[in-house]
């Protein structure tokens, strides 16, 4: 902190405790970030303070469309509370995926489409009390996970992308979109998935390096798709993947350097959570 003042105006605004609806709860391992009071003002307007909670967050067998269905009469009440879900998000990263699943039908909405939205607050309503843990942990290494759910959309087939990364033991960036382009190879998306967690990776360590924390160890880059993995470290290009010729470069560029891109199990493959509807068991590990 001095450092920082000796170049910056900067006021000592001791312990921090709450910060635009987010509560820091500071422990012996490090903190918590809880954004409880605002989720149980969210449950309270939506008036289902005293409905059953829900163990999950999605039906899994459920598909959505925005062309099918009747129409919603009051669509301003569904794209508030979505709004007000997106901004939970920030410290509740389990319902990441289902908030933006909600959210890519405020524009066409529907009857039907208010199903997952209950069941979304009715899970919300009982697991106010989860948040995001920061522990003290050692700032040595930078590890992350990406995949893409090929087609995920079920009206437009377009791809859902993510990834998230840790600093030592601690979530710090993750990412959930629907990508604005159709792609016709799974090895297309996976292999941008990578390249976009590789980008990410080296803002990060160059971050750190400007904050005099470089990171010593080259990032591991987790994927679950064996050809993406391969198609980083073959030198030979082949004309299949000539029109993701940037990003083939660009990963090759920074794996011969800075990160390491690794095959990980689809039983460990954490960043499904962000991709699509999971089974109770294999969510609550995740």
């Amino acid at each position: 902190m001095a450092i920082l003042a000796s170049e910056f105006a900067m006021k000592e605004l001791k312990l921090l405790r709450y910060f635009l609806g987010i509560v820091v709860t500071k422990h012996a391992k490090g903190l918590f970030l809880s954004q409880s009071t605002y989720a149980s003002d969210i449950i309270a307007r939506a008036g289902t303070t005293s409905c059953k909670p829900s163990a999950t967050l999605i039906d899994t067998k459920q598909k959505l469309s925005t062309c099918v269905g009747t129409p919603y009469d009051d669509p301003t009440l569904y794209q508030s509370f979505c709004g007000a879900l997106q901004y939970l998000t920030f410290t509740r990263t389990d319902i990441s995926y289902v908030v933006q699943h909600v959210c890519f039908h405020m524009h066409s909405l529907c009857t039907e489409h208010m199903l997952p939205l209950k069941h979304i607050l009715r899970y919300v309503q009982g697991t106010l009390q989860f948040g995001l843990h920061l522990y003290h942990s050692p700032i040595e290494k930078l590890v992350s996970y990406t995949d893409a759910n090929w087609g995920g959309c079920s009206d437009t087939l377009q791809s859902i992308l993510d990834y998230c990364v840790f600093l030592g033991d601690n979530l710090i960036s993750w990412f959930s979109k629907r990508q604005p382009t159709l792609s016709r190879s799974s090895v297309e998306y996976e292999y941008r998935g990578v390249a976009n967690e590789a980008s990410k990776s080296c803002w990060l360590r160059n971050l750190l390096l400007e904050l005099h924390f470089p990171i010593s160890y080259a990032t591991l880059v987790h994927c679950d798709n064996v050809s993406s993995i391969y198609l980083s470290d073959n030198p030979i290009q082949h004309q299949c993947t000539k029109h993701i010729e940037m990003d083939i470069h660009f990963v090759r560029e920074v794996t011969r350097r800075q990160a390491h891109v690794l095959h990980v199990l689809s039983r460990h493959q954490i960043t499904y959570i962000f991709t699509k509807g999971l089974p109770k068991v294999l969510f609550d590990d995740f």
